[in-house]
């Protein structure tokens, strides 16, 4: 069963939502550009293991894009799978061309035939997971229960090479479609050997119930104000901001078509990005209106609720 289902990471998200709305001339915006690229390959990569992972939900209890806090330190998962006698913790990486470990190292290279490139080694990555993940179950009064990682492979025609110990290496790392079989005979095993059933379902629970959600501030990595946030409302097909607002709907005169909730995500993108809650004249400047009247029911009507105290609205479903 999942019990806990992968969505699109905040950082990514707040990257979509900031990039249309900078100035083609701000500093940062190529390497804001390069860093959503990155993101959204891993994200692929992440959604593309899921896929294979699914086989496992009618045998263990999976979480996916597990976070944690733990003696201070935060960890982050990718997926947790709690099978029958012990807990796998599975690493996603999209990688192209070849990849080579170096156990001797400790050491991830990746080669594209052109560029060689170094990245962190998983292995290390997922020892300091389990390390964390063993403390935050002991504190929680679940102790001895055998932890296992594995690195899995997104695109199957990444080819993989070792440099050392070969056999380590096949222990851990495969492609996505293999992880599955990994886990269940390594289940099997652990079966022989009489390990005692673990209570899956309520492990996850009680992982559930104090899993956080991890976010980064992209505005402050990559030097970006509320004021270099560009208003306008963006067209859904052809990217133009600053669309006009026409007889109950959004008016693009580039594709030459008229959009009746395009200004739901422009106040998706205030909130993410300015801030948490919006007042009538801030919704007018943003969605460049010129009518208050108007702007007060878009704001009604977009599920928004009133705080009157504070004469401001808030978006209580971000």
């Amino acid at each position: 069963m999942i019990i806990k289902t992968r969505t699109k990471p905040l950082p990514l998200t707040k990257l979509e939502s900031a990039i249309p709305r900078l100035s083609p001339q701000f500093p940062a915006l190529s390497a804001m550009k390069e860093d959503l690229k990155k993101r959204w390959k891993g994200y692929s990569g992440e959604l593309q293991v899921d896929y294979h992972l699914g086989n496992l939900a009618t045998s263990c209890t999976i979480l996916q894009d597990v976070y944690l806090r733990v003696n201070g330190k935060n960890v982050q998962i990718d997926t947790t799978a709690n099978a029958g006698r012990s807990i796998h913790l599975i690493d996603a990486k999209n990688y192209s061309g070849t990849i080579t470990f170096d156990t001797d190292l400790k050491q991830l290279t990746r080669s594209d035939g052109k560029i060689e490139a170094g990245f962190e080694y998983p292995l290390t990555q997922l020892e300091n997971q389990k390390f964390l993940l063993s403390n935050w179950l002991q504190q929680h009064n679940l102790s001895n229960i055998p932890i296992y990682y594995y690195v899995a492979i997104a695109d199957p025609s990444t080819i993989i090479k070792v440099e050392g110990d070969r056999n380590k290496i096949a222990k851990f790392v495969a492609h996505g479609a293999a992880i599955p079989k990994m886990i269940m005979d390594k289940e099997r095993e652990l079966a022989r050997a009489g390990q005692p059933k673990l209570a899956q379902y309520q492990i996850g629970k009680m992982i559930l119930q104090e899993c956080g959600t991890f976010d980064k501030d992209i505005m402050k990595q990559y030097g970006v104000t509320r004021k270099d946030i560009l208003p306008g409302v963006i067209c859904p097909d052809c990217g133009l901001r600053g669309i006009e607002r026409k007889h109950s709907g959004w008016w693009c005169s580039k594709c030459k078509q008229k959009y009746y909730n395009a200004h739901l995500k422009a106040l998706a993108d205030y909130f993410l990005l300015v801030n948490d809650f919006i007042t009538n004249t801030e919704c007018m400047r943003f969605l460049q209106l010129t009518s208050r009247n108007t702007a007060t029911r878009i704001l009604k009507a977009s599920g928004l609720v009133y705080i009157e105290k504070h004469r401001h609205w808030v978006w209580r479903r971000l």
